[in-house]
Order: C-alpha cells, then sequence, then structure tokens
C-alpha cells in the first residue's frame, strides 16, 4: 500500500509542478553574410535549400521528401519522413514579405507531435552584407509543457539553428 500511495504522490507532484512551469519557448539565433539582401532572401525562401543548411535535414540523407505547392510562395509544403533522429513532420511557408521576412509553420508528427512557428528575417546592413534571423517559437499543452522545467530549449535548439546558419553562411559566401 505505501508503494501505491508513493506512486501516486509522485504523480500528483509531476501534475503540480506542470500547472507552474512555463508553456512555451521562444528562441532566435543571427549570422551577418557577405551578400545583398536580396541574394541571401531568395535563396532562404525557398524550403528546399534548407536540404544543404539545416542541420535537422542533414540528420537522416536518406529522408523521403514530399513537396506540395511552388517553393518560395505561401503555402507552399515541405513534408519528411526520416529516421528517428529527424522524425516526421511538415513545414508549411505561411508569410513572404519579400526581402524581409518569411514565417513558417512546422507541425511535427513523430518523434513528437507539435506544432512550431518559425521565422527568417533579413536586413541588409550595406549593399554586400546582410543579417539574418533566424527564430523559433512553440507551445506544450499541459501537463505535456513539463519538460520545459527541465530542458533548455533555448540551448538545445539554439545551437542547431547556429550550426544550420553557420552552414547557410558558407554555402552563400562560397557563389
Amino acid at each position: 500500500m505505501n508503494i501505491f500511495i508513493t506512486i501516486l504522490l509522485i504523480i500528483a507532484i509531476f501534475f503540480i509542478i506542470a500547472l507552474f512551469t512555463k508553456k512555451g519557448y521562444s528562441l532566435e539565433r543571427e549570422v551577418t553574410i557577405n551578400k545583398p539582401a536580396r541574394e541571401v532572401f531568395n535563396y532562404i525562401k525557398h524550403l528546399k535549400n534548407q536540404d544543404y543548411f539545416s542541420k535537422w535535414v542533414m540528420m537522416d540523407p536518406g529522408m523521403k521528401k514530399t513537396y506540395r505547392g511552388t517553393d518560395g510562395t505561401v503555402g507552399f509544403v515541405y513534408a519528411w519522413d526520416g529516421n528517428k533522429r529527424a522524425g516526421k513532420g511538415e513545414q508549411e511557408i505561411m508569410k513572404i514579405n519579400e526581402e524581409k521576412e518569411m514565417d513558417t509553420e512546422a507541425r511535427f508528427i513523430r518523434p513528437f507531435a507539435g506544432v512550431a512557428n518559425t521565422s527568417f528575417k533579413t536586413e541588409s546592413l550595406s549593399g554586400n552584407q546582410t543579417k539574418v534571423k533566424w527564430g523559433m517559437s512553440s507551445t506544450m499543452k499541459y501537463p505535456m509543457n513539463i519538460i520545459l522545467a527541465f530542458m533548455d530549449m533555448d540551448k538545445l535548439l539554439g545551437k542547431d539553428i547556429e550550426t544550420s546558419l553557420g552552414t547557410l553562411k558558407n554555402i552563400l559566401e562560397k557563389n
């Protein structure tokens, strides 16, 4: 009986902690690329180009990909079905403000269901220099938000975004 009560107390504590834990996260990273803003934006607005710079896409070179719509336009959907690390989901272009910002929605199916909003923003620093900001935010429903009490999403995801932005910079500056 004592074991049963202990297990119930642990479960109750889990649910109580989740009540007071934040419900979402938001992060952003940036890089400066030595190319004009128009050229940089025209590259990143095509989701298929993430095959070359996104660390997450590169986790499974053999993943299956499908596309709906016209890449680089609102409504285009890039779907993937990969290994355990890459998971399964899709990303849709939701808004484009030419040469300035693109918003997408990533819908994850596996390994965990969820939705994240991402944005790419470009800012011309000079004729041949562009600042690129890549942001991501999401919310988690109760009680799954308990994960946010133990995981630093900014650190975890931010590192991957930094790596991806570094790869993007290398690709664009070589051309």
